[in-house]
């Protein structure tokens, strides 16, 4: 599966674009539209040039292959659209590890109901174990948009 538009919006609405790096609230390095590495593998790093907006959409979009991969990796039952942007969505911010070993793949897998396995998004709101506003934001316009619910207010 490949995410939509409207889930590449989603992520990209949280993200916004930094053309300059920076440290995420996590405290690693960024840069573009959320992006820690390069194409070619290389940590984004503090003393990196700047990007463009063009730049940082290719790389968003290369980017987003290793999220969709490993979300379809971590799953063993069919997901709507709108699930599978979601799941990338919080699999892109939290991480392929973190995301496969997750409470919430694994109730998905086991076929838990739907506005069960949508409250999971709810506990990834913290960075460096402090809960962080726009985490919880996030993960409410994730949850919302999990259960078909794209009209959230960012």
């Amino acid at each position: 599966m490949k995410i939509s538009e409207k889930g590449m919006d989603l992520i990209k609405g949280f993200e916004g674009f930094r053309s300059r790096p920076y440290l995420c609230s996590a405290g690693v390095p960024t840069i573009g539209y959320g992006s820690t590495y390069y194409d070619n593998g290389d940590k984004v790093s503090l003393d990196d040039s700047p990007i463009s907006e063009a730049e940082a959409e290719e790389l968003f979009k290369t980017t987003l292959k290793k999220y969709e991969r490993s979300v379809t990796n971590a799953l063993t039952v069919s997901v709507f659209q709108y699930e599978f942007d979601a799941l990338v969505s919080l699999c892109y911010n939290i991480g392929c590890t973190n995301f496969s070993k997750s409470t919430l793949v694994k109730m998905l897998n086991e076929g838990e109901a739907p506005v069960e396995v949508a409250d999971q998004f709810l506990r990834w709101n913290k960075a460096g174990g402090k809960v962080v506003n726009g985490l919880t934001t996030r993960r409410e316009a994730e949850r919302l948009f999990f259960l078909g619910i794209e009209d959230y207010q960012e």
